[in-house]
């Protein structure tokens, strides 16, 4: 697991399509990036297997960053899934899919926890 990539988030993208045992993680560079932060998950989703990104906060310290992290991550995701179904790139369907691996099937899976989407809570 690639912890803390950013600024080499694109190199850590490029590491986790090469190497069948290397996974991302995407907090660090969406919460050190603000306004930007859609555009740098675009970045990695260019270069990482969807199945190889996982979702974290990326924060530490005061407990109210985790709920930032979290917001930054629905609102950059959204933006960019959003625009490729709105650019007929996507279905709707595969965004969704995707949404959920990203945001918790792909740590249940790695990590071997139950996935919130078989309880019906994604």
């Amino acid at each position: 697991m690639l912890l803390h990539g950013y600024p080499y988030h694109r190199a850590a993208a490029h590491l986790a399509a090469v190497f069948p045992h290397v996974y991302t993680d995407l907090g660090p560079a969406l919460v050190r990036t603000g306004a930007r932060a859609a555009a740098v998950l675009a970045e990695i989703l260019e270069l990482a297997p969807f199945g190889k990104l996982l979702f974290s906060s990326g924060a530490h310290g005061l407990p109210e960053l985790h709920v930032v992290g979290a917001r930054l991550f629905r609102e950059a995701l959204g933006r960019v899934l959003g625009t490729w179904v709105a650019e007929g790139a996507w279905s709707l369907t595969d965004a969704q899919r995707v949404a959920g691996m990203i945001a918790a099937g792909n740590a249940c899976r790695v990590y071997g926890l139950a996935d919130p989407s078989d309880r019906g809570e994604l």
